[in-house]
């Protein structure tokens, strides 16, 4: 599915903004893992992320959360399983 910039960008706005970082480059996801604002869609890299929807479509911004993309991909139905988190800068496996 085909997801336009407008959407993508107020996606990673809702990601955790983390102070000392720009915000527009680098945040985190509901895990605490790190993700870069240009590896959106990267599964290449650690800090690559994806758009998750808790539950039904796309269509709706309060149904998506930005996250980095193994916590994305290990999701169980609607349960959040944190595979990735962050330590002293850097994502790690939990």
């Amino acid at each position: 599915m085909a997801i336009n910039e407008g959407t993508i960008q107020a996606v990673w706005e809702k990601g955790k903004i983390v102070p000392g970082y720009d915000s527009n480059d680098i945040r985190k996801d509901q895990c605490g893992a790190w993700i870069t604002h240009d590896m959106y869609g990267n599964r290449n890299s650690s800090y690559g992320w994806e758009i998750d929807h808790l539950i039904g479509d796309y269509n709706n911004l309060a149904n998506l959360r930005p996250l980095q993309w193994e916590n994305n991909d290990n999701r169980s139905g609607l349960e959040l399983v944190c595979v990735i988190t962050s330590y002293e800068g850097v994502n790690i496996k939990k």
